[in-house]
Parts: C-alpha cells; structure tokens; sequence
C-alpha cells in the first residue's frame, strides 16, 4: 500500500479523465471503439502519471524543495513526503519511479503495432515530458516551463487515447483536449503558491518564484480564460458538437478558485479551497466534454 500511496492517488483522476476525452472524441467521429485497447490505455498512462509523481518527489528530495518547504498544504502540495518521513529511501524512490515509466514502454509498443507508429512519436513525447518536468539537465518546472509541459502532457493523453482507437491524428481530440489540459495545467499553476518559499529556498525557480505571488496570482486568471475561450471558439466554430458548450460552465468554480487567489495569494494556509475547486473546475470540465462528445453522434 505504501507503493500506491507514493504515486499520490487522488491525483491520477485527470488522466482518467482526459482518457475518456479521448476516447469520447473518437466515437463522435464515428469511430468503432476497442474496449481491449481502450482500458489497456487507461491502465498504462496512469503507471505513466503515477512514474511521474514519483520521479517528480525523487528530484524534489534531492534539490531539497520538499524539505525546506513549510507551507505545503496535505495532501495538495509538497509531494508525498515518503522520502522526509522515511517511509521509502531515495534510492527506492527512485527505482520505484523508474520501473513504472519502464512498464508504459513494452504497453505502448504493443498498442502502437496495432494502431500505427504515430503513437510512438506520442508516448516517447509523453514519457519525456514527465521525465524533464523535474529532471536534470532541463528540470522544466525549474525553468518556469512546468504550466508548458504539463498542458503538454494532458493534451497527449488526450490525443493519444484518440490515436490508438482511430489509428491516425485528427483534430478533434486537440479542440476537445486543449480546454482540459489547460485547466489541469492550472491546478499544477496554484499548487506553486503554497510551496513557493521552499522552491524558492532550493533554487527552483517555478513560474510562481519568478512572477511572484502578487503578479503571479493574474495568471491563474489568464490560464482560466484561456482554457474556456478556447472551449467557446471551438463550438462557435462547430470544431466541437453545441452540447459541449456544457462544459463551460464549470468556470464558476475556475473564477472562484481565481477569485481567493487573488485575496490570499500570499497566505498559503487559506488556498486549501482555492485548490479543491481549481481540481472539481479540471475533473467535472473534462467529465462533461466526454460525456456531450460521446453521445454527440445521438443527439
């Protein structure tokens, strides 16, 4: 149980979800879905995701962020703290982190012989994603890139899970995906604030260090309108079904989490709700473009 609970769990529900995305975005197309293929895709970008949380506290144990980190905000921020509280040894981590990464690559060279090699450009693109967000020599998070990569990451899944049912590229899982991936990109955003003095203190220079938090708190905000001018763009345009439309409504909860940003940027205790609703905005967003793409096709 101390292996799962090092992946930290609650966390892999985006990629579950933004499988569904994809999975969703191919049947509108009229695409005949694998189920086979489609949970063996489901199964495996989660040990990527999970490989990832993993190697992510491994180089934040090293660089020391998670140790000299006083505000982080259980079980939000700050990493497990597996290594700080000896439940697992860096070394361990490390390894642990490794073989997880290492089991998506035989699944995804499966998955590729029976969808094409497109999907190898994918999951190798994935895989390095999440291996230089928090690893040396190009540490993106550190470089203030986190937001890139991982907006990155997410819409690969999205693009990928579309890939292995359809056997090609298409633009629908990007319009579906974008949205998504964006917002998961601003729960890894808002989680910066509470950790920004221990980044800070072990040179991790994330987007939040660099700006501050008194200009950085605008960028939640900026990241929020982004995502669901994008969603809106794209069915006014009918690049995505009218129903999708749906998903726009979870800003209430986006503008929400932005508006206690804003008053407590700088009080890493108080965002606690801010980050609850910032995860609900991501999850329920991304539940509600699977489920108006899947059933597109009917209505």
């Amino acid at each position: 149980m101390r292996y799962l609970a090092a992946t930290r769990p609650a966390f892999l529900s985006v990629t579950l979800v933004g499988c569904l995305i994809g999975l969703a975005a191919a049947r509108a197309d009229g695409v005949a879905l694998d189920a086979l293929r489609g949970v063996a895709t489901v199964l495996f970008a989660l040990l990527a995701h999970a490989g990832a949380n993993v190697l992510n506290d491994y180089h934040d144990a090293l660089s020391g962020a998670d140790d000299a980190n006083p505000d982080r905000l259980y079980p939000f921020t700050g990493g497990s703290r597996f290594i700080q509280n000896g439940v697992l040894t860096t070394a361990r981590t490390a390894r642990f982190a490794y073989a997880l990464l290492g089991l998506v690559v035989p699944a995804g060279l499966w998955l590729a012989y029976g969808s094409g090699g497109g999907l190898l450009a994918i999951g190798f693109t994935g895989l390095v994603l999440g291996w230089a967000y928090s690893a040396p020599p190009l540490k993106l998070a550190s470089r203030g890139l986190g937001e890139f990569a991982i907006a990155g990451a997410w819409l690969l899944v999205v693009v990928g899970t579309d890939f292995v049912q359809r056997g090609t590229f298409a633009w629908t899982p990007v319009t579906a995906g974008l949205s998504f991936a964006l917002l998961v990109a601003n729960l890894l955003f808002i989680n910066q604030f509470p950790d920004r003095a221990g980044d800070e203190a072990a040179g991790k220079r994330t987007l939040v260090v660099r700006l501050g938090a008194d200009t950085a708190k605008w960028g939640y905000f900026a990241i929020a309108i982004a995502a669901y001018g994008w969603l809106v763009l794209q069915v006014g345009r009918y690049n995505l079904p009218q129903a999708c439309a749906a998903a726009a409504l979870t800003l209430v909860l986006s503008f929400n989490a932005a508006r206690q940003l804003r008053e407590h940027a700088s009080e890493p205790a108080e965002l606690r709700p801010a980050i609850k609703l910032t995860i609900a905005a991501a999850n329920l967003h991304g539940l509600a473009l699977a489920a108006t793409l899947a059933f597109a096709r009917h209505t």
